[in-house]
């Protein structure tokens, strides 16, 4: 069979741990097929950091979204870029806080370290 495999536990009737990706994907929903590909994927950071992106001037407020230039995510940790240094001061006081509403946001404990630039 050509296409897509997916390495897994053997299926009954399967003879090996390799699993056609079609055969998997009639078992779960669309959004349960992305997530998984997702977390197996290298692309996981910058899709969770556009998902950050979208949602925070909800999770910090207008004028901390206004000027927060940029964020990204590599491995657990979320970094915050600002050019004006009274953000970074008010930021870095309330780095426990971010953690906590993205990682709620997020709807798992995904992020373990804010680093404010």
């Amino acid at each position: 069979m050509t296409g897509f495999y997916y390495e897994s536990a053997p299926k009954i009737g399967q003879p090996s741990t390799v699993i056609p990706y079609l055969y998997i994907m009639g078992e779960y929903s669309l959004a349960e097929a992305m997530r998984l590909f997702l977390n197996k994927s290298r692309l996981k950071g910058n899709v969770l950091a556009l998902q950050i992106t979208e949602i925070w001037e909800k999770i910090m407020g207008k004028t901390i979204a206004r000027y927060t230039d940029q964020i990204e995510i590599h491995g657990h940790t979320l970094y915050i870029h600002t050019t004006v240094a009274p953000l970074k001061q008010e930021l870095l006081y309330k780095k426990e806080l971010i953690l906590e509403r993205v990682n709620e946001a997020l709807g798992e404990k995904l992020i373990k370290e804010v680093v404010i630039r």
